[in-house]
């Protein structure tokens, strides 16, 4: 049996009920639709991702010993476990530039990072199930008024529909971690592009966030000195956390304009 790692984060889901919800969350058509999975471990989620009968299913592990576990008891995942790190891949070439699904039991020491990888990259992941240490969870999906609303949700929230599904016990995993766990969905929405750069938008939603106690007058001064932002006036009194991902479109879309 695979041995669980803490220096990569496993904490290996032993509950097929678990694993079947969360495969069964997935709402893209099972036809013509690729998925991939992060950190498959022992396979318990990729059992039930495999029995829903997707076109084109592959894995990516980092650890050598799940990755023989997986090719010893998964015969039909022959070829398709790819040994590497997630955060570092080329997401291009996994399905030859096809969008897809991506789902997991992700490693609670990267989660955080998967996520910014997932707007990186919104237009090759138009669906994403998975389950995260909760309070990332539910950080991610967070809407404005919350104090634990900030940089991942306004971001995932401009490209995404975000649902939290439901909550899972300690006792669901080995080891088991000391929180417990959420499992979200994201679901693609409309929007093809910003009329700003992902870059720019991400830069004066970090600056807002990392001093979420000021308003954003004082938090986006470096980007603002020396402009007239009276044309402002309705977002400088904010604090970050009162402000919409919308909002921050359409204040990164000012402030952008006030550079050219």
């Amino acid at each position: 049996m695979v041995k669980p790692k803490k220096h990569l984060g496993q904490h290996f889901l032993v509950q097929d009920g678990v694993a079947a919800s969360i495969a069964q969350a997935i709402q893209s058509p099972k036809e013509g639709t690729p998925v991939l999975e992060i950190g498959p471990g022992t396979g318990v989620l990729t059992q039930e991702i495999l029995a829903l009968g997707f076109e084109d299913f592959k894995v990516v592990e980092i650890d050598k010993e799940s990755i023989d576990y997986l090719n010893q008891h998964f015969p039909q995942l022959q070829g398709k476990v790819i040994d590497g790190d997630f955060l570092k891949m080329d997401l291009e070439v996994l399905f030859n530039g096809s969008p897809f699904v991506l789902a997991g039991n992700f490693p609670y020491n990267i989660s955080s990072q998967i996520l910014f990888r997932i707007f990186e990259n919104k237009d090759l992941i138009p669906e994403m199930v998975g389950m995260f240490q909760k309070e990332v969870a539910e950080r991610a999906i967070a809407g404005p008024g919350s104090k634990i609303y900030g940089i991942l949700s306004v971001l995932l929230g401009i490209y995404y529909k975000g649902e939290y599904l439901f909550t899972i016990d300690e006792q669901a995993f080995n080891p088991p971690p000391k929180v417990k766990s959420g499992v979200i969905r994201l679901t693609r929405n409309e929007r093809k592009e910003l009329p700003v750069t992902d870059k720019f938008f991400k830069t004066v939603v970090k600056l807002a966030f990392n001093q979420r106690r000021k308003t954003l007058k004082n938090s986006l001064s470096s980007l603002i000195a020396g402009k007239d932002v009276s044309s402002l006036d309705a977002f400088m009194k904010l604090r970050p956390e009162q402000v919409s991902p919308e909002g921050f479109l359409e204040l990164a879309v000012a402030i952008y304009q006030l550079e050219q």
